[in-house]
C-alpha cells in the first residue's frame, strides 16, 4: 500500500512543469485569434455572411422568452430533427442533434470502433475522426488521394483493395476537406457496395455537402450501415454556437442514444436559430451559394497572376479553396504567418496531412466580399513576404 501511494505525485508537486503544455498552447493560440479585433476568418471554413433575419430573431427569442433554463429533448427538438432528414431527403431516416457535428463523429466513432480493426479514410481528410477511431483502439488505414491523375479523391478501385474483413469503418468527408471534391452518386454507390461486402460501417461526413453542385448522400445506397453526420457551422454559420446531427437508421440512433457524450440535450437557443434556418434556407441560401462562387473566382483570378501559384481543384464543392506554393518556393506555414500579421487567418496544410501538408494553404472563403477582395489584394505582398520570413509561431 505504501508503495502504491508513494508512485502518485502529490498534490503540491504535481503539474509543477513551467513547460506549456500542448493543449495549452493550442488553446492560447486561437483565445489570441478570438480576440483579435476585426480579424478576418478565411481558415476555418466557417460561414461569415449574415443570416436570414429569422434565424437571428428565432436565437433572440429564446432568450427573451426564458426557454433556455430547461433542458432540450435528449436528440433534439423533433421539429428539427424532422427538418435535418428533410434536407438531406432521406425520408424514413432518424436524426439524433449534437453540440457539433465534431461530438456527432466522436459519438459515432466510439460507439462504432473496436480495437484492432481498421478505420479506412482518405489522406488528407480531416483529422479529429482518426484520433477518436484510434481512441476506441481501431487501426486508421490513409489512402493518398493528393493527385491529378485521380483527380484528387478517392476512386473505388483504391477503397476496393484496401478494405479486408478486418475493415470495420470506412470514413469519408464529402466534399472533402480541404480540397473541395465531391463524389458522384456512382461513386458513392460502388463505395457503400465495397463497404457492405466487408460489412463495414460507411460515415459519410456531410459537412460541406451544402455547397456542392451535386450530393448523393450514402444513406440512399447503404441504409443499413450508413452513417451521415451534418453541420451547421458552415452552410448556417453556427460555429460558435455548436450544432450538428447524425442522420442514419433507427438502429443505428438508438445505439448512439443509449450513452451519448451530451444526454441533457443539445443547445436550445441553436435549435431554435438552426429550425428557422431550414425553414428560410430555401429563400436566404441561394444567396449565399452565389457570394461563395464569386469569392472563390476572385481568388483563383489573383492566384493566376502570381507565378508558382496554382489551385489544383477549380471549382471547388465546398466553401474553401487549396492553393499551393511549392512551386513558389514558399513554405505554407510562412504565408499563414504573413497574413496573420496583416490580420487575415489562413491555414496551413499540415492541419489536414503531414503527407502533403508542406505543398500548400486552404482559405475559406464563405465570407463577406470585402474579406475575400482583401485576401487578393494582398496575395502579391504576401507573397514575396513569405519568402524571406522566418516561421516564428505555433501554428494549429
Amino acid at each position: 500500500m505504501h508503495g502504491m501511494a508513494s508512485a502518485l505525485p502529490s498534490p503540491m508537486t504535481a503539474n509543477t512543469s513551467t513547460t506549456p503544455r500542448p493543449f495549452e498552447l493550442r488553446n492560447a493560440y486561437f483565445d489570441r485569434l478570438c480576440n483579435t479585433p476585426g480579424l478576418m476568418w478565411l481558415g476555418q471554413n466557417t460561414n461569415h455572411f449574415d443570416p436570414h433575419p429569422s434565424v437571428l430573431e428565432a436565437a433572440v427569442a429564446a432568450l427573451q422568452d426564458g426557454s433556455f433554463h430547461a433542458y432540450a429533448p435528449p436528440c433534439g427538438f423533433e421539429a428539427l430533427r424532422q427538418l435535418i432528414v428533410d434536407d438531406v431527403g432521406v425520408p424514413g431516416m432518424s436524426a439524433f442533434v449534437t453540440d457539433g457535428a465534431v461530438e456527432a463523429l466522436y459519438n459515432v466513432c466510439s460507439n462504432v470502433c473496436v480495437p484492432g480493426t481498421d478505420f479506412v479514410t482518405t489522406d488528407p481528410s480531416w483529422a479529429w475522426p482518426m484520433h477518436f477511431a484510434r481512441k476506441a483502439g481501431a487501426r486508421v488505414v490513409e489512402l493518398p488521394i493528393y493527385d491529378a491523375a485521380q483527380g484528387y479523391k478517392l476512386t473505388p478501385e483504391q477503397l476496393r483493395a484496401a478494405v479486408t474483413d478486418q475493415t470495420r469503418v470506412v470514413y469519408l468527408v464529402d466534399p472533402n476537406n480541404p480540397l473541395g471534391t465531391c463524389h458522384t452518386a456512382a461513386e458513392i454507390e460502388a463505395f457503400c457496395d465495397i463497404a457492405r461486402s466487408v460489412g463495414a460501417y460507411f460515415i459519410h461526413d456531410a459537412t460541406y455537402s451544402q455547397f456542392a453542385e451535386g450530393f448523393s448522400p450514402a444513406l440512399r445506397y447503404y441504409p443499413e450501415k450508413a452513417i451521415l453526420t451534418y453541420s451547421f457551422s458552415k452552410w448556417l454559420g453556427l460555429a460558435g454556437m455548436r450544432l450538428g446531427a447524425v442522420v442514419a437508421n433507427p438502429d443505428i440512433i438508438e445505439l448512439l442514444a443509449t450513452a451519448p457524450p451530451n444526454n441533457l440535450g443539445s443547445n436550445v437557443v441553436s435549435q431554435r436559430a438552426a429550425i428557422a434556418g431550414l425553414q428560410s434556407k430555401a429563400e436566404w441560401f441561394p444567396a449565399v451559394l452565389a457570394r461563395l462562387r464569386a469569392n472563390q473566382k476572385a481568388v483563383y483570378e489573383a492566384v493566376q497572376r502570381i507565378p508558382g501559384l496554382h489551385i489544383p481543384v477549380y471549382p471547388s464543392n465546398a466553401n474553401l479553396l487549396v492553393i499551393e506554393t511549392v512551386d513558389a518556393g514558399i513554405r505554407p506555414e510562412a504565408l499563414v504567418e504573413a497574413y496573420q500579421q496583416e490580420g487575415v487567418m489562413i491555414r496551413q496544410g499540415t492541419y489536414h496531412t503531414k503527407r502533403f501538408g508542406d505543398r500548400f494553404v486552404k482559405v475559406s472563403l464563405s465570407v463577406p466580399e470585402a474579406w475575400a477582395a482583401h485576401f487578393c489584394e494582398l496575395l502579391p505582398a504576401m507573397v514575396e513576404k513569405a519568402r524571406r520570413m522566418p516561421v516564428s509561431t505555433a501554428l494549429f
